[in-house]
């Protein structure tokens, strides 16, 4: 999977994204529109440098994607809750403090 990069960050197509949270395209744009998907951009330093980790929140799933420079998917992983809410401490970014 690659991303295209772009001067505010990445940018990831609708229909993958929608894909990643288990939801149809139209349904994500409704839940974008009532800023019911949100998504946090972190740098990676150190070790990590040259890394991305993106990280999208919808009302029961948290998905992660770790790009490279380039926009190149290196790693993904997703948490889904089901039919339960995301809990608050999982709409955190990963190592933030609780």
């Amino acid at each position: 999977m690659q991303l295209e990069r772009s001067e505010d960050g990445f940018c990831i197509e609708a229909p993958v994204l929608a894909d990643l949270l288990k939801v149809s395209p139209a349904e994500l744009h409704d839940l974008m529109r009532a800023r019911a998907v949100t998504s946090v951009c972190e740098r990676g330093e150190g070790e990590h440098a040259g890394r991305y980790r993106l990280t999208f929140f919808s009302r029961s799933r948290r998905v992660g994607l770790e790009v490279d420079e380039s926009g190149r998917v290196v790693r993904r992983w997703a948490i889904d809750f089901g039919d339960r809410p995301l809990p608050r401490a999982a709409r955190k970014p990963a190592g933030a403090p609780t």
